[in-house]
């Protein structure tokens, strides 16, 4: 016979990334008494990593437990971007229901419609939150419009089509059941969660069933199984069956027991159905496993992720420059540090290359790729990391590649640009739709492949306005050969240090990676050539002395200041036969072959298997 928990309420937020969901959460931990009138508290306090702070997006799903009129609120803030949709899935198995989070002018864009898409395949019913109804180009009525035909779109049926809506202005903390008459604070807001959003069920006097659906470590506990209890109670030195992925059921113990209560975790005697509990003293869990009676154990369906969609090679720094900047050379550290990462990234996969100390890692997509870098970088580790490459898959014996659902916003006088950017990366256009605002929204179906270096390219060709998602749509067959980028690479041809005579001479020949006064040696990349083919040049040369004086000999050179590449834009700029060197302070860009005559046998071969 199934119960309900009435005092407890599991919700996770979802939307497209920056639409306001992590400053929603703050809004709704400050009007709780969460804090102290006097606390000091950062902005977005649900982003504590370093990484999320500087990029201003959420990467790790986390939750957090809003009491409210005697109920508590669990609420999960998820990931905006596909990158991170591991995390957004997982969220799912712990919540009954969904807050959609669209902004009021920009709609609903592609990561809307992934996380929708996953909140409706797990038959979630779904609020609607209209947030920055403040903005001065809202389109409410437009937004509204677009989000039902997304909803018909997606495929949902009647009971998720008759959804709740409620408008906010989640930076004054703000909420209304009309745009133009909103309370002081988010009171109906809340009052929609609790009526709308179901409460936990549970079967009457059903053995226990905790789902393992995240992990996070502490320095004193190790690691924390962080549960969903479905049914019965788990208490604190419990003896408990572990049923592990591969079906093995293993007896262990609950050596602490945690509930969140805002953002801190609070240790409990015992929790009960309908709670989201971490678990410490079981070292070897994973995610997808159940926690269950000992008497009794039944496990729960393992969670299911989505392929990865690409894949980039990491190893150890092999440039002449290693070991300089890092503590972490060694593949050893290299293995077990991608290892480590797998235990809590459930979207990632690590294969072994014919290289021992390179492997092949397979992620979501280019920035979860380069977010583990990141992480990798400032731990001290030293990287080569290759061009990130499309994984391909067979069906019906034809190869098969991802395809992305692209939507841009640019103003209106860029649009012939961008179309001829994605007419060459093979995009379709599927729709265009003209504000009448000065700005064009653009949807187009792209092979994945074809997006790999195209953010900077379409920034450069848009002066820095426009804006661009994108989210995996569907397996298409393989669209042929695509353009790579249109420009070469100038490569240094000997070791030493870039002297400002040889610099100003190159400036004419494109674009500088590196200043005056850096360590450069032969194979690594020193500029953008502005033809196509790649350039060998030497960036050490300096002034010779002469004793004869002349009048505008020793005119003040002034240099052109060169382009700092960050991470991501590296990964972007690369081509087949060229990698990023990675170090705590230094990203470089070089070829995989530093010798230009193994560079050049190495052409020959490709143009003649090409050929073939």
């Amino acid at each position: 016979m199934s119960a309900l928990r009435t005092d407890i309420r599991n919700v996770a937020i979802v939307a497209h990334v920056d639409h306001g969901k992590t400053t929603l959460v703050d809004a709704m931990l400050w009007q709780s008494g969460a804090f102290r009138a006097n606390q000091d508290v950062n902005d977005r306090v649900m982003d504590s990593m370093d990484l999320e702070r500087e990029k201003g997006i959420t990467i790790l799903a986390k939750n957090t437990a809003v009491p409210y009129d005697g109920v508590k609120l669990n609420i999960i803030d998820t990931p905006g971007h596909a990158d991170f949709g591991g995390e957004v899935e997982r969220a799912f198995t712990m919540v009954d229901g969904v807050l959609l989070l669209v902004d009021s002018s920009e709609g609903p864009l592609p990561q809307t419609r992934f996380v929708l898409r996953k909140a409706l395949e797990a038959k979630l019913p779904v609020i609607l939150v209209v947030n920055k109804v403040d903005r001065p180009d809202a389109r409410i009525a437009e937004v509204l419009d677009e989000v039902y035909e997304l909803f018909l779109d997606i495929g949902a049926d009647e009971s998720q089509i008759e959804f709740p809506i409620v408008y906010t202005n989640a930076k004054t903390g703000q909420a209304g059941l009309e745009p133009d008459a909103l309370a002081e604070n988010l009171k109906p807001l809340m009052d929609l969660l609790v009526e709308h959003i179901p409460a936990p069920s549970y079967e009457e006097g059903h053995p226990l069933q905790a789902h393992v659906t995240n992990l996070d470590a502490s320095p004193y506990l190790g690691r924390l199984a962080l549960c969903r209890v479905h049914n019965g109670t788990i208490r604190k030195g419990q003896q408990i069956a572990w049923c592990r992925t591969d079906g093995s059921v293993t007896r262990a113990t609950v050596s602490e027991l945690y509930i969140t209560e805002a953002l801190d975790r609070v240790e409990t005697a015992e929790a009960g159905p309908g709670e989201i509990i971490a678990v410490a003293g079981i070292p070897d869990v994973t995610i997808g496993e159940t926690l269950a009676d000992l008497e009794d154990p039944r496990p729960l369906p393992v969670i299911t992720i989505d392929e990865p969609s690409l894949s980039v090679t990491i190893g150890i720094n092999t440039s002449p420059l290693a070991g300089q900047d890092g503590k972490k050379l060694t593949a050893r550290q290299v293995q077990d540090r991608l290892q480590a990462e797998l235990i809590g990234n459930v979207s990632l996969r690590v294969k072994d290359t014919e290289r021992p100390d390179a492997w092949e890692v397979q992620g979501r997509g280019e920035l979860q790729l380069a977010i583990l870098v990141e992480i990798m970088r400032r731990e001290g580790f030293e990287l080569t990391v290759g061009q990130p490459q499309v994984l391909t898959r067979e069906i019906d014996g034809k190869v098969h590649e991802p395809v992305e659902r692209l939507a841009i916003d640019v103003p209106d006088d860029y649009v012939g640009v961008v179309t001829q950017l994605l007419a060459l990366r093979k995009g379709q256009l599927e729709q265009m739709v003209n504000h009448g605002t000065g700005w064009v929204r653009m949807e187009y179906l792209v092979p994945a492949r074809g997006l790999i270096g195209f953010r900077t390219e379409f920034l450069t060709e848009t002066r820095g306005t426009g804006i661009l998602h994108h989210v995996f749509d569907r397996w298409s067959p393989w669209f042929g050969e695509l353009r790579t980028r249109p420009t070469g690479a100038l490569v240094a041809d000997r070791r030493g240090v870039t002297a400002t005579f040889a610099l100003m001479n190159l400036q004419e020949r494109g674009t500088l990676f590196v200043g005056p006064q850096e360590d450069v040696y032969e194979g690594m990349i020193v500029g953008e050539n502005a033809r196509a083919d790649d350039l060998d040049v030497n960036a050490v040369r300096e002034k010779h002395l002469t004793n004869i004086r002349s009048a505008g000999a020793d005119v003040l050179v002034r240099l052109v200041p060169h382009r700092i590449l960050s991470l991501d834009q590296a990964m972007e700029f690369l081509r087949e036969d060229e990698c990023v060197e990675v170090t705590p302070h230094n990203v470089r860009l070089r070829k995989v072959a530093l010798d230009k005559n193994a560079r050049v046998k190495l052409g020959r071969k490709a143009r003649a298997s090409n050929t073939d």
